[in-house]
């Protein structure tokens, strides 16, 4: 009952919300306030009752369908250790998301249906146990991101922004789709059904077969790894996040952007493990591109969202570096830097907006001494970009040495070591240009357009306390994450290296974690 509360309370707000007059802008705000704090302290409550000793669906609910048995078709929502921490990072942000909406002023009762039907969005795709409806909630997120950026966004370049992010997500999610619907029909007629539990038990007895997983494998990474903005299909998101409105760009680049990487672990890895062995080395190689060429290309920018948008595209490597580890410390890793990034993306793109607010520019070469007049945000943005870079005390640390433990210890043949030696270079671009832009914003002589700015008052700087918390939190205590990611990553690791999904779980990759969760700890 929870988890179906956590996913269908923003839909029911949204609907509210159509009935209520246009004039009533207080209303507005705190249904939608209200609402996305409801299902965030749910999802706090889901998360911490969560068994961490069980590497089963926890929480699971079934919705009755209309046409459910002949279509084999089940709304069935459930959680394991893969899918309860982005749950709780999805609601957390989509709360934040809804503390910085005080900034649209026009059409503000479109807006906050569009904010909760993509929250309720988000959150139903992260739960759903049907391909169905993991598919559905997911474009049922989606397109209120292209009308909120067309509609709401900023900058001359907000209508092709919008074309763009349209056809590039359009694309991956349409090849994706042609790889679902080719998973499925590899099924047998007479036991064709999108309950993804089903087909995995199906597989897990009779194996696809290798020209089938050699066909769908690649399907499902490129479809999926385009809407996450692998390279070279990256070019759509920094520009879409520069021209988004604030708490569009928070729940796009935080969290759905997520479900691509979801994807490929939930259903690609354990269902077609030749696939995986063939095309992951081809995903590491590419991770790089997002790596070390996003790196460089924010190095160059001006434009503080552009910047972000860049930065976010580069972290995006290191889940895809942790997925084609097939390890169990690289696996749970990725699942780790998922979530950490949710967070810091949503706090960064928080961060710019108010000071878009304020000073009317994100142009970095106009800013200057805001330490001066804004502390309380000058001090949220040097966290902010020290966790970026990766700082030890932060969710984002821990998830990116166990990547980097994985990738090591992976079997990445002679292309190892160039992969893992060129990420870790990233690691130095990415400090390069965070740590530039905290002296070109924050230190100097006050700039021109910063003059009038004040810091934040005690309910703007709600947002930005929960997503800092939550990542000195999770960074602090990583065993939170880790030990309830940890079974679920190791039955599909084991899958995926052509083992049976009921195997014990492994000890050595288990040891590593525990080593990498300690060495966050102590750092």
């Amino acid at each position: 009952m929870m988890l179906l509360l956590i996913v269908f309370i923003p839909f029911l707000a949204a609907i509210g919300l159509v009935f209520v007059p246009r004039n009533y802008r207080f209303v507005m705000r705190l249904v939608a306030l209200a609402t996305t704090l409801l299902v965030a302290l749910l999802a706090v409550t889901l998360f911490w009752r969560f068994n961490a000793d069980e590497a089963c669906y926890q929480f699971v609910t079934t919705i009755p369908f209309l046409g459910a048995d002949a279509l084999g078709i089940h709304c069935r929502l459930g959680v394991d250790g893969i899918n309860v921490g982005l749950i709780l990072m999805g609601a957390i942000v989509a709360f934040a998301a809804s503390c910085v909406s005080w900034e649209i002023k026009e059409r503000e009762k479109e807006f906050y249906i569009l904010l909760l039907v993509m929250s309720g969005g988000i959150l139903g795709a992260f739960a759903s146990l049907d391909l169905f409806f993991f598919y559905f909630f997911h474009e049922l997120a989606l397109v209120p991101t292209f009308i909120m950026i067309g509609v709401w966004g900023r900058g001359e370049n907000r209508n092709y922004a919008t074309f763009q992010i349209t056809l590039y997500l359009s694309l991956g999610a349409l090849i994706a789709l042609i790889g679902l619907i080719a998973l499925y029909l590899q099924l047998p007629a007479d036991r064709r059904t999108f309950d993804i539990e089903a087909i995995i038990r199906h597989f897990n007895d009779r194996p696809m077969s290798e020209n089938a997983q050699q066909f769908i494998f690649p399907l499902l990474m490129f479809g999926f790894g385009i809407l996450v903005s692998l390279w070279p299909f990256h070019t759509w998101a920094p520009l879409g996040y520069s021209s988004a409105p604030t708490a569009t760009a928070m729940l796009h680049a935080g969290v759905l952007k997520k479900f691509g990487l979801y994807g490929l672990i939930r259903v690609a890895l354990p269902l077609m493990p030749d696939g995986a062995k063939s095309w992951l080395h081809i995903l590491a190689l590419l991770c790089l591109g997002n790596i070390l060429y996003c790196g460089l290309v924010a190095m160059r920018q001006k434009d503080l969202n552009l910047l972000l948008g860049n930065s976010s595209v580069a972290h995006m490597g290191f889940v895809f570096l942790g997925i084609a580890s097939l390890s169990l410390v690289g696996v749970t890793g990725a699942v780790v830097v998922m979530i950490a990034h949710g967070l810091l993306a949503a706090l960064a793109f928080a961060l710019s907006g108010y000071l878009y607010q304020q000073a009317e520019t994100l142009d970095m070469t106009r800013m200057g001494g805001l330490m001066q007049r804004l502390p309380f945000v000058g001090a949220a943005m040097v966290l902010a970009m020290l966790a970026g870079c990766g700082l030890p005390g932060f969710a984002n640390f821990v998830g990116e040495v166990m990547v980097f433990f994985g990738a090591w210890k992976s079997d990445l043949a002679d292309a190892q070591r160039l992969v893992i030696v060129t990420a870790w270079g990233g690691l130095i671009i990415g400090a390069l240009y965070s740590l530039r832009a905290v002296r070109n914003i924050l230190h100097g002589p006050v700039g021109g357009k910063c003059e009038s700015m004040t810091d934040a008052n005690p309910w703007r700087k709600v947002p930005f306390v929960l997503l800092l918390g939550a990542l000195i939190v999770f960074g602090s205590f990583p065993k939170l994450l880790t030990e309830k990611i940890k079974p679920s990553a190791a039955v599909i690791v084991n899958m995926a290296n052509g083992g049976n999904r009921n195997a014990p779980n492994p000890s050595p990759p288990g040891a590593t974690i525990a080593r990498a969760t300690t060495l966050g700890s102590a750092r």
